[in-house]
């Protein structure tokens, strides 16, 4: 009799099949890519003794994005997906911030900040905000897997555009 248990590490969905023998068997059903996390940890763990904060984990950057023009077009993604806007620290992704905190606000987007150098940068842009959820994440993974190269854009289930 065999029992087979599934399960996500580091991006890498494993299935691990043991039979009653005591023998296990681990086998790769599916590798997602992307980057560990492990070094954003260690990098904060070095500077501090105490609770990682999100200031330890800044500054971050995005090499797949940069700033600049995004063409608008369909996506179809499940509906239940949360829409989620990318914007950097710099003054564009600011005036489009402010320009569309309405819309924003009003579906419940979380924003990604792609390009921050330091804590009151993020503050900065929280306070534009005016509510939204606005977390510093690495977007490279993300650009990869959406073929973005620009920002600041929004993306929802059916599309992206800036």
């Amino acid at each position: 009799m065999h029992s087979t248990r599934r399960f996500l590490w580091g991006g890498v969905v494993l299935a691990l099949t043991a039979a009653t023998s005591a023998q296990a068997q681990l086998t790769v059903i599916a590798d997602h890519g992307g980057q560990p996390a492990r070094p954003y940890y260690a990098r904060a763990e070095a500077r501090t003794r105490g609770p990682v904060t999100e200031a330890d984990m800044l500054p971050v950057t995005s090499d797949r994005l940069t700033l600049g023009h995004v063409t608008a077009r369909s996506l179809d993604l499940p509906g239940r997906m949360t829409p989620f806007f990318i914007v950097g620290a710099d003054k564009l992704s600011v005036r489009w911030l402010k320009q569309r905190g309405d819309r924003l606000r009003h579906l419940h987007a979380v924003g990604l900040v792609v390009n921050v150098k330091t804590a009151a940068q993020l503050k900065q842009l929280r306070r534009i905000g005016d509510g939204l959820v606005l977390r510093p994440v690495a977007g490279d993974d993300i650009a990869t897997r959406l073929e973005l190269s620009h920002y600041p854009v929004l993306v929802t289930p059916k599309g992206v555009q800036q």
